[in-house]
């Protein structure tokens, strides 16, 4: 048994790669360890990846042929970041150049003017390239941020709203036409979230659900129609938004016959860590998917230049999510200009890649590197096993691959260097982690 490990750290994004290091006999150590126990398995690793939308398009549509390849490349090699699956919103969302809906016409029962124009300006030739470049189908998990504007309870696509009960039955048909509009173009449509962030009033796309509204459009409406229209094979999530209220959100919705409907529960990061919230969902409904659906640093919140210290905070987030039974995650925007848009709202949001329009620069933020740690090490199939640390200042998460290596990610939240022992199936071996870094160990026989 041998070990590898891969280290972060440090303002200047170092990374050390330090050489293959044997395991001893456990010599009875007991200060200073991680345990792990591979006999102990746990969720199995669907994939990671990372948001399509308008503003990450257009940004794209400005780079050179060479800068563009690279973007692809880092994100979808499997040398590199190793991205398998894409979300993209339905219509527009705050990180769009403008709103607009496929078909806005209240009297276009039948949406004999649904188009697909807007969505083949940006969107389209950067899912065609990143397909191109894997020479396969991507999976999309698709997401709407509001219904067009005259089927809502204010008139407008921004600032809440609610679904007027008389369109439940077109929004359903909505749903399911932009949902063929890709599978007859040839892509891929694994799965649909109801509605992004379903609680939030904002100043820019979005629609308010109750959760007996969510669960009454799923069973009466939409499953139904996704029925009629050969779709029942997508894959059906509620929530998609923050932890603290998901819990409640999964009874609430899962309930009078939507359980057997819906797949998982889809959650963002941004009300803080909620980790439980996860493993209360898995101990009540063990068989449905927990899917992070978008993660991002806002500027309003998060200092620009920050780099190091917001990216810990994002992987300390991905540990904890993984750890209480999370499958799948989706970045937010894969790549936004300097500013960290465009967006039609001026929410500007940082990206593992932000181009520099003036300057013709693409930047490489720390984020990116510290989600390399995770996503081209847990590969698709792989499981989680068990581990124990002896400090809260490490967050460890450890996974076993589908070829039986076995992938550790520890994260250094402190100032202060911290000695571990790893410590595996009568075996151990010692190092230290470097005062706020990440570290992969890659174990193999």
């Amino acid at each position: 048994m041998n070990i590898h490990q891969y280290l972060t750290f440090g303002d200047a994004m170092l990374l050390q790669e330090e050489s293959a290091g044997e395991f001893l006999p456990d010599d009875g150590t007991e200060n200073e360890v991680i345990n792990l126990y591979p006999h102990m398995g746990y969720q199995t690793m669907e994939g990671f990846g990372g948001a399509f939308t308008d503003a990450a398009g257009s940004v794209f549509a400005k780079m050179s042929k060479e800068q563009q390849d690279e973007l692809i490349g880092k994100y979808f090699s499997p040398e590199q970041m190793n991205y398998q699956m894409v979300r993209i919103p339905v219509d527009s969302c705050d990180f769009s150049t403008h709103m607009y809906a496929a078909d806005d016409k209240e009297d276009d029962e039948d949406f004999e003017y649904f188009s697909f124009q807007d969505v083949e300006q940006y969107i389209l030739p950067l899912l065609d390239r990143a397909e191109a470049y894997c020479k396969r189908k991507l999976p999309i998990m698709l997401s709407p941020w509001s219904p067009p504007a005259y089927m809502k309870t204010n008139l407008n696509r921004k600032e809440g709203g609610a679904l007027r009960k008389k369109y439940y039955s077109r929004w359903a048909r909505y749903l399911c036409r932009y949902m063929k509009e890709y599978t007859d173009r040839g892509y891929h449509i694994q799965r649909l979230s109801i509605q992004n962030e379903p609680k939030a009033v904002q100043p820019w796309d979005s629609c308010v659900y109750s959760a007996s509204e969510e669960r009454d459009f799923i069973r009466d409406f939409l499953v139904p129609e996704m029925e009629k229209n050969n779709l029942s094979h997508i894959e059906l999530f509620i929530w998609d938004h923050n932890k603290e209220r998901a819990f409640e959100r999964a009874c609430e919705v899962m309930s009078d016959k939507t359980e057997e409907l819906v797949a998982g529960v889809a959650f963002h990061w941004y009300s803080g860590d909620h980790f439980d919230a996860l493993s209360l969902i898995h101990e009540k409904y063990p068989d449905k998917k927990l899917i992070l659906s978008e993660s991002c640093l806002e500027f309003s919140k998060f200092g620009k230049e920050d780099q190091s210290v917001n990216a810990g905070r994002l992987a300390h987030d991905m540990i904890g999510n993984l750890n209480h039974g999370m499958s799948g995650f989706y970045d937010w925007n894969v790549l936004l200009d300097e500013k960290g848009g465009p967006n039609h709202t001026g929410n500007y949001c940082d990206a593992p890649f932000l181009y520099h329009e003036e300057t013709k620069e693409l930047e490489e933020r720390f984020v990116l590197r510290y989600y390399w740690h995770f996503t081209h090490f847990i590969q698709p199939g792989a499981v989680r096993i068990a581990a124990t640390c002896y400090t809260s200042f490490l967050d460890v998460t450890a996974w076993e691959n589908p070829d039986h290596s076995i992938a550790v990610i520890i994260l250094n939240r402190s100032s202060s260097d911290l000695p571990y022992v790893l410590r595996i199936s009568g075996k151990l071996v010692k190092y230290t982690a470097k005062a706020s870094s990440i570290i992969t160990a890659v174990i193999k026989e």
